[in-house]
Parts: C-alpha cells; sequence; structure tokens
C-alpha cells in the first residue's frame, strides 16, 4: 500500500479490524520508510451493473457520487457518515441483487428516494428537489403533498 507521507509502495499492517456489519476492514499501516502511520479500509468489489444515464451514455457505478448527494441533502442534519455510508450499502445490496447487466440512473434515483424519508425527511425533500429538477414552486408543492400523503399511511 502507498504511504501517503511519502509514496514508498511497503508498508506493514500494524492491526486489523472488522465492520460491525462483516463489509469493511480497517487496517492500520506503518509505512517501512517514514514510520508513520495511515489507515486504509478494504471492501469486497461488487460487480454490479452498468448505470444508463439519461441520455444514454452508459457508466460504471461510482460510490462516492451517491454519498456526495447524500452529504448535501444531509449537511447540517443530524445523519451521520456511519448511517450514509449503511444507506449506500443498501442500495449497492439492491444493485447485487438486480442481476442484471445494465439498469436506469431513474430506477437507482426511485430506490434512493423511497428509502431516504426513513434516514431523514428533510433530506428526502433536499434530495428531492434535485433529483427532480422541479420547475416551479407548484411541482415542488405536488411532491411535498404525494410525500406527507403517503407518510400518513404509515
Amino acid at each position: 500500500m502507498k504511504c501517503p507521507y511519502c509514496g514508498q509502495l511497503d508498508s506493514r499492517v500494524v492491526d486489523s479490524r472488522i465492520s460491525k456489519d462483516n463489509t469493511i476492514t480497517r487496517r492500520r499501516r506503518a509505512c517501512s520508510s517514514c514510520q508513520r502511520r495511515f489507515t486504509t479500509y478494504e471492501r469486497i468489489e461488487l460487480m454490479l451493473p452498468m448505470l444508463i444515464k439519461k441520455d444514454g451514455r452508459r457508466e460504471p457505478w461510482d460510490r462516492g457520487k451517491i454519498v456526495a448527494g447524500l452529504e448535501k441533502a444531509c449537511e447540517k442534519l443530524a445523519v451521520s457518515m456511519a448511517d450514509i455510508d449503511a444507506f449506500v450499502d443498501a442500495i449497492e445490496q439492491k444493485l447485487q441483487d438486480y442481476g442484471g447487466k445494465e439498469i436506469a440512473t431513474s430506477q437507482v434515483g426511485e430506490w434512493v428516494m423511497e428509502a431516504l424519508p426513513a434516514l431523514n425527511e428533510v433530506a428526502y425533500v433536499r434530495f428531492a428537489s434535485v433529483y427532480r429538477q422541479f420547475k416551479d414552486v407548484n411541482e415542488f408543492m405536488e411532491e411535498l403533498k404525494l410525500f406527507l400523503g403517503e407518510r400518513g399511511k404509515h
């Protein structure tokens, strides 16, 4: 593993710990050259379907994009990074279970929209405002009415 401080490729593992859900391995490493310590995280690389964008382009799944979007939606809210990671893990599991070779980004977006109220309702409204690309306040109000109507049924 490349040292982030000096660039040396040789390091040794000092400590390893597995996450609570057994999906990530955290490793403390020490550089053989500069002796500084750093942390790495290992996760299994999943074979996920290619995403088909609205314009027809295809691109591979990028966990970082959805994490960034959720971080933005959850900004200044009581939602931890662990909660966001668990949320994205669940979306990745849905992608894994999907089984197809390709999937529309709109389907992934709908999965996020369905699950987001359980994470944080304000984050849902923020995410929806960007995801749905409302043209005006009336469209936004319609989405809120639908959301509040669904919430009342549960």
